[in-house]
């Protein structure tokens, strides 16, 4: 499941992005991920998206 959007998806998809936030796996769809390049980039916290 998207840690953003909560899309649902059987396992996370090759494409889907894997942060490592707080010790805690978060995986994001392809769509937010999109959305959000820059701060995925910039390597901040997904609280701050």
């Amino acid at each position: 499941m998207c840690a953003r959007c909560g899309t649902q998806g059987e396992d996370p998809q090759p494409t889907w992005t894997c942060s490592l936030e707080n010790g805690v796996r978060q995986y994001f769809c392809d769509t937010c991920s999109r959305e959000n390049l820059r701060a995925i980039e910039g390597r901040l916290d997904s609280a701050w998206w």
